[in-house]
């Protein structure tokens, strides 16, 4: 299958499903995509923006080719068991692509009738609506190589992308699904401290998430420890070593390994 010729389609069109489709429209056309969703207003609106085509959820089982599951892990099972006659009907290519935590690609195959449908786990994160996204991802034995191919070109836009074991996927979630909250909280907190110090609060936030960003691409891009990039900037009896300081005086790493493990805790629970 070219990419000319995929459809996409989208059962759940909310923060998640809702940026996903917008990568995704980058790379396609509008008609090569159907959004899907509870409240059907929701669905009628992203389709506007996006030019694609807002439809059921039966419509899209019928006829994605890659079927995006974007409710919540709890709604999961409801709505695989209204669309599993459809799915079970079908002669055609199809992929199941699951976003939802805690559940397994074994446990998706059982919600959709227990038939052994191709699935693509994936754990994205909210950067994906800006093409910054971590997205890991981790196939059945039976997507083939084209497949994975097809669906990485058609959501590339979204961001990064790593192939993952199942078993490391919830823990490798909690740190880069559930992580932009902990890193929002640790930039509106340097905000915080620079509105302490007299500047504004629109100065201090601009600052400190441009500061965020080229931290996290310097990183990437120069391949260095995160260590030795914190001690580049730490001069002998300068300020920033002044600031480490209090941070590990208020136990700051030990904080936040604590709040990746507490996450990581409660995904394995929702299994």
């Amino acid at each position: 299958m070219e990419k000319k010729d995929v459809i996409l389609g989208f059962i759940g069109t909310g923060n998640m499903g809702g940026a996903l489709a917008k990568a995704a429209r980058r790379r396609l056309e509008g008609g090569q995509i159907l959004l899907a969703n509870r409240s059907p207003e929701k669905a009628c609106l992203l389709a506007g923006e996006l030019g694609a085509k807002a439809v059921g959820s039966g419509e899209v089982a019928e006829q994605a080719d890659y079927i995006f599951l974007g409710v919540k892990p709890q709604m999961m099972e409801e709505m695989l068991r209204e669309i599993a006659p459809v799915l079970a009907q079908r002669r055609t290519f199809f992929v199941l692509v699951t976003m939802a935590a805690g559940l397994t690609i074994d446990r998706i195959r059982e919600m959709a009738g227990g038939k052994k449908y191709p699935v693509i786990r994936i754990m994205p994160n909210t950067p994906v609506s800006v093409g910054e996204g971590m997205v890991l991802y981790t196939c059945s034995g039976n997507v083939a190589e084209e497949s994975r191919a097809l669906f990485l070109d058609v959501c590339g836009e979204a961001g990064r992308f790593s192939d993952i074991e199942e078993k490391g996927i919830d823990a490798g979630s909690a740190v880069a699904g559930c992580g932009p909250a902990f890193a929002d909280l640790f930039l509106e907190a340097m905000a915080d401290g620079g509105v302490a110090c007299g500047l504004p609060r629109a100065q201090a936030l601009k600052f400190a998430a441009q500061m965020m960003a080229g931290a996290a691409r310097l990183a990437l891009e120069s391949g260095q420890h995160p260590g030795v990039l914190k001690d580049a900037v730490c001069s002998p009896g300068g300020a920033t070593i002044q600031g480490v300081r209090k941070l590990e005086e208020s136990g700051f790493r030990g904080a936040v390994m604590n709040a990746v493990i507490a996450a990581y805790e409660k995904t394995v629970e929702m299994r």
